[in-house]
Formats: C-alpha cells, structure tokens, sequence
C-alpha cells in the first residue's frame, strides 16, 4: 500500500471558550460545514454551558465544563478525548480555519512519523489591531491564494490558536495550569516540553486560516501585563525557555506598552499593561515567582 492510500488518522478539534458564545457559534459552524477532512469528535471547553451558546445544540459536539482558564479548559478537553483519537487540533475560539486545514495537518501526521507538532499558516492575525469581524475573516479565508506550493518552517514553536499534535507523542504532558486566565506562553512551554522527548515541530503554510483577535473576553491589560513579565521568567525556570527566548519577550513587550502608553490604541490597554509589567518586574525583584498572583491584581476602577 502506497503512503497516500493509508488512511488519514482520527482527528479531534478542542476549542476553548469563555464569555464570547457568538463567537464561537459561528466559528465552529464553519468549521464544521467547510472542513474536507471531518473530525472524529469536536470537544468544546468551557466554564458555564452559557459560554457557548447555540453551538451547545450542535449534534457533533461535546461540551465540557470545569474551572476557567485556558490551560485548564484545554487539560480539561484532553481527558474528554474518546478512544482512537490520534491528532489533536486546538484551534481559539476566533480562530476562522481554510477548509483543508485538518486533511493538510493528518497528512503531515500520517506521512512523516516524526513530526510531533504541526502549527498552520496564520494569514491574516489581527491580535494586535482592532479585531476582525467574523464575515470579514471569511472573505479572506476564501480569497486566499492556493496556489503556492506547501513550505515548512522547523523547528517551530506551536502557535496556540491553530496548533495540533500526536497524541501518543503527548502522553502525560498537559498545559501548565499555573499559567491562569489567557495562558501566555502556555503553547510555547507545551511544544518544548513536547519537543524534549524528540519529535519535529514544525509550520506548515498548506494548512490557513485567519486569527480574528476578538477583544471582548480577553485578561485586562494590569493581569496581561504582568503575565507578559512573570511567566517567561517561570518558563526559564522550568527549562522551557532560553535565557533569550526570556529577554527578547519582555524587552518587546515592556517596550512597546511602554512606548503606547502616552498615546495608547483605543482597542489595546496599555497602561493597564505597563502597570502589571511594573508589578511584575517589582515582584520579580522581590524573589517572588508566582505566575498565578496575576488572579489578585485588580484593575484600578475607571473614572
């Protein structure tokens, strides 16, 4: 039997949810009326059934329901996974995917045995602007360009809103729930992890989609801010980051909330976030490294 007339492995789809329930309706309708390769099971994680509104009705799909936070609703979707699953996908619940995305990532897995981690081509990521709207996200998806030929980046850390792996090459490894609310940096610390029992990790730009960067539902800048300061200093500590990977990160951030701060977007809070990169370094000057104090930071009241 030729490699292409083995059979593609069984696939999972998890999304992760909270406070966005149109959102994710849509998002997820999509996925499952343009996929050409469909999912052996969809799992959505959420901390209230409200979450997700309509897509709760949908008829292939699980809902889950445990703490909140994005690593423990993820942690949550792998225990639910049913037997034979082979590749799991985590897709953000903005994520809006090309229609050959999970047939493009189970041929990688089925084809090269080696690789452990498969993150797709993000053609438009609108984290740092405004936020897409759902149909806008659509009309790129479809008016991409097919015709170019597949490229491969490797290694390459996964990219947590569309990334997949071999589940036998997971075994035990789970997202660390330390790293509360929007997880930052939680898919780099899983792919090292991952990436240190061996195994490729690689971008794969046959497999598009489009990041939507919805606003509503996410940390407020004071909790992200201090995310973005504390939690690669955990990742260092836990050898899941370089003493480079560590300084390029924060250097970036502090830099740039700063540099906004004056004159900050109106979609992006940033002196919300200068300020809990301040905290931050200061806790961090303390000894104190506890990237899970981002829950007691309380943003001051608006006037």
């Amino acid at each position: 039997m030729s490699r292409e007339d083995r059979p593609l492995p069984d696939v999972a789809v998890v999304i992760a949810t909270r406070g966005r329930p149109d959102i994710v309706t849509a998002t997820l309708k999509h996925l499952l009326e343009t996929q050409s390769l469909k999912p052996a099971a969809v799992i959505v994680s959420c901390a209230a059934i409200e979450d997700i509104g309509d897509a709760a009705e949908l008829p292939a799909v699980t809902v889950v329901t445990g703490p909140p936070g994005l690593a423990a609703q993820r942690n949550a979707a792998l225990a639910a996974l049913p037997k034979g699953i082979d590749v799991v996908v985590f897709f953000d619940d903005d994520f809006v995917s090309d229609g050959d995305w999970l047939a493009a990532a189970a041929r990688t897995f089925r084809d090269e045995p080696d690789v452990v981690a498969f993150t797709g081509d993000v053609i438009v990521d609108d984290i740092k602007g405004p936020g897409l709207s759902f149909d806008e996200a659509v009309r790129i998806v479809d008016g991409a360009d097919r015709s170019t030929p597949c490229s491969r980046i490797e290694p390459f850390s996964p990219y947590g809103c569309n990334m997949a792996f071999r589940l036998s090459a997971v075994g035990d490894i789970r997202f660390d729930e330390r790293l509360i609310f929007y997880g930052w940096l939680e898919d780099r610390d899983f792919g090292a992890a991952l990436a240190k029992r061996g195994g490729r990790l690689i971008k794969c730009t046959s497999a598009r989609g489009v990041h939507m960067g919805v606003k509503r539902g996410r940390v407020p800048g004071d909790r992200l801010g201090y995310s973005q300061v504390v939690n690669p200093i955990y990742l260092w500590s836990k050898g899941t980051m370089t003493v480079g990977q560590v300084a390029g990160q924060i250097f970036r951030n502090v830099a740039s909330n700063a540099t906004h701060a004056v004159r900050p977007e109106s979609f992006i809070d940033r002196r919300g976030r200068l300020r809990g990169n301040l905290r931050g370094l200061a806790d961090l000057l303390r000894g104190r490294l506890e990237p899970e104090r981002a829950a007691a930071i309380h943003p001051p009241a608006k006037a």
